[in-house]
This record gives structure tokens, sequence and C-alpha cells, in this order.
């Protein structure tokens, strides 16, 4: 009786142990709950190194919100710009470290230009409108961007034609945006 209590104490015990290693091994393989991603935005992979548009020899490294202002400024590259904005703004305390950069070619709508002067929304940045055709071919430049300390283009947000849904986005920016900033000691 003695002998058949201990086998039974020793079967428990592996029990024990092994039955939870067991269930989260099914539950990883059979994907029974969603894994660990937190970014709101599209994570770029792979990420597109843009340090040569973005890194000036000389300047402190900073995180950058970015857009490139398309041929015709529509009221989804408006939304784009005030969202680029508002979330500079928004990252407070920290905005030291955060720049906006509008991207201008020799094809940006003019009007939209000089709006972005006019108000200084931001830093712009002039490029050759194939050499930016060319570094955003594999994801489109139709978004907002935002780029590493690096010059690395890592996350890209859709822009949309609807106010509401614009700044909605905003906010899933400024999350992924925060983010970033806790973690890097950079910028």
């Amino acid at each position: 009786m003695q002998q058949k209590s201990k086998k039974l104490t020793a079967l428990a015990l592996i029990l024990v142990f092994t039955l939870p290693v067991i269930l989260a091994k099914l539950a990883l393989d059979n994907e029974w709950f969603n894994k660990g991603s937190t970014n709101k935005g599209q994570l770029l992979n792979p990420i597109i190194e843009a340090g040569d548009l973005f890194l000036v020899e000389g300047e402190e490294p900073h995180w950058r919100l970015t857009y490139v202002i398309p041929n015709d400024c529509d009221l989804a590259c408006e939304n784009a710009i005030f969202s680029i904005s508002q979330v500079r703004t928004a990252v407070g305390r920290e905005m030291d470290r955060v720049d906006a950069v509008f991207i201008v070619t020799e094809n940006s709508d003019l009007k939209a230009v000089k709006n972005l002067e006019e108000n200084d929304f931001g830093k712009l940045l002039k490029s050759d409108a194939n050499n930016v055709n060319n570094l955003f071919k594999e994801t489109g430049n139709n978004g907002i961007f935002i780029v590493d300390t690096l010059g690395n283009v890592i996350l890209k947000f859709n822009s949309t034609l609807d106010r509401e849904q614009a700044i909605m986005d905003s906010r899933d920016i400024l999350a992924d945006l925060r983010k970033l900033l806790k973690l890097s000691r950079i910028g």
C-alpha cells in the first residue's frame, strides 16, 4: 500500500510539472492566442535603409516622422501633415528628440510646400523624385513613416481621406513613437 502511494505521489509530481509545458506547447502550435505584437503601424520587413537621405553630418540623431509630399496634395495629404504636426506636439517633453520631415521633390504640390514653409510644420527635405521612388519602391511612399536615429525607415502608417480616421491613426502613431522613444536612449 505504501509503495502504491509513493508511485502515485511521484506520478502526480511529474504531471504537475509537465502538464503546463505540454499545454503551452499546444497553445503555441495551434495559435490559441494572438502573438505578442504591440506596434500599431506596419513594421517594414526589410527596413528601408535611407541614411544617405536623412543623416546630415554634424547633426544630432533624431527620430523622424516623415511624409513624402505628393504631386497633388489632396485631403489625405492634408490629414497626414496635420497628423504629423499633432503627434510631434503630443510627445511633449520628448519633442526635442523628434523631427517632422517632409520630403519634397520637383513634382510635389507647390501649394502644399508653400503652406509647409509658411506654417513651419517641420523640416523640408528636398530630393530627386527618382531617388524617392526607388527608396520606397517596395512599400509605396503614400503614408506616414517613422524613421529611426540611424536613418532607417521602420514603420509605415497609411494616410486616409477621412479626418476622424486620421485623428484615430494619429493616436496609433503616437503610441508607437512613445514606445520607441522609451526604449531608445539615442536621439
